[in-house]
C-alpha cells in the first residue's frame, strides 16, 4: 500500500521555525515530484512548494518564498519553516505528484496531514 506520512507539525510563536518531514512506504519517494501543500480552516488546499525528481529543482508560493526551503533525500522530503507567521497557521500535506508541477489535481498520494499552528 502506497503511503505518506508527514511529521513534525507543531505551536510555534511568530518569527519561529518548524522542520515538516514526510516519509514514503510502499513506493520509492526519490522518484517522484513531491509537493508541500496546506490547507486553513474554511480555505480550499493550496499549494506550497515542490521539489522535482530528477534535478532536485523546486519552486514556492509567493506567500512563503524566502522563508521556506523544501529539501529531499532518497526517503524523506522536508520543508523548513522559518519566520513563521499566524497566516502559516493551516493542516501541512505532503504529495507525490503526477506532473512536474505538484498541481493538486494531479496529486497521486496523500498524506494524512500534520497541524501547524502560529500563535503567541
Amino acid at each position: 500500500q502506497m503511503q505518506l506520512v508527514e511529521s513534525g507539525g507543531g505551536l510555534v510563536q511568530p518569527g519561529g521555525s518548524l522542520r515538516l518531514s514526510c516519509a514514503a512506504s510502499g513506493f520509492i519517494l526519490d522518484y517522484y515530484p513531491i509537493g508541500w501543500f496546506r490547507q486553513a480552516p474554511g480555505k480550499e488546499r493550496e499549494g506550497v512548494s515542490c521539489i522535482s525528481a530528477s534535478d532536485g529543482s523546486t519552486s514556492y508560493a509567493d506567500s512563503v518564498k524566502g522563508r521556506f526551503t523544501i529539501s529531499r533525500d532518497r526517503d524523506t522530503v522536508y520543508l523548513q519553516m522559518n519566520s513563521l507567521k499566524p497566516e502559516d497557521t493551516a493542516v501541512y500535506y505532503c504529495g507525490r505528484s503526477g506532473d512536474h508541477y505538484c498541481t493538486i489535481p494531479k496529486v497521486e498520494v496523500w498524506g494524512q496531514g500534520t497541524q501547524v499552528t502560529v500563535s503567541s
